[in-house]
């Protein structure tokens, strides 16, 4: 049986990672919703329905190194205009296995499912919680995205940065997610900041990713 995205995410958890041969693997979406590239060392996987032979076409013509293609934006753009989608950023690609116990500090769950975070992340994200730390200054979103995973991601007021909270934030995530799971996140390489924070929580860099996202 043919191993689509979620068991090649699940591997690299794991710290089992696709061969660094420079290749390239197409996989179909996950969802409907879902389409992207997940770059490891050496090895790029794209998640579509498209014809594969499309994809190694377009990959094909991007000029340069063949190992940057799938991420290049030649290649993006191509993928975004064949799909009728929007490139989203290109992130860092994080996971860290569950803790058990309560999270520190207490976080508060957000029962009102319009707040503006929950709504938000319904566009992305099925079985959404949200859950806000020191008054409000702190939010965190849990949810299942891409291929089911679970994933989280923080919000940190301007006035309550400095402090740790994004790191103490991020660890909760971890406390958070479902037993025996894991909880992955992605952060813009350039926010050196959220980098930091969940590197100093236990996330694990697993690659880079980016998503296509219906217009």
């Amino acid at each position: 049986m043919a191993r689509g995205l979620r068991e090649i995410l699940a591997d690299a958890a794991g710290g089992v990672f696709p061969p660094a041969d420079g290749s390239v693997t197409v996989v179909a979406q996950p969802s409907p919703r879902e389409a992207g590239v997940v770059a490891f060392s050496a090895h790029a996987v794209v998640f579509t329905d498209e014809d594969p032979a499309w994809v190694r076409a377009a990959l094909a013509a991007v000029p340069g190194d063949p190992l940057a293609a799938p991420l290049c934006p030649p290649f993006l753009s191509a993928f975004a205009e064949r799909t009728g989608r929007v490139n989203g950023t290109i992130d860092l690609l994080t996971v860290a296995d569950r803790l058990p116990g309560a999270p520190a500090p207490a976080v508060a769950e957000v029962r009102d499912r319009e707040h503006p975070r929950v709504v938000r992340a319904l566009c992305y994200r099925e079985d959404v919680r949200v859950f806000e730390a020191d008054g409000g200054r702190g939010v965190l979103v849990l949810g299942r995205g891409v291929a089911g995973r679970w994933e989280c991601a923080i919000e940190v007021d301007e006035a309550a940065r400095g402090r740790g909270l994004g790191r103490a934030l991020a660890l909760a995530a971890r406390h958070l997610v479902p037993e025996g799971g894991r909880v992955w996140s992605q952060q813009a390489p350039g926010n050196a900041t959220s980098v930091r924070a969940f590197q100093a929580a236990g996330y694990r860099p697993v690659g880079a990713e980016t998503l296509l996202v219906v217009a």
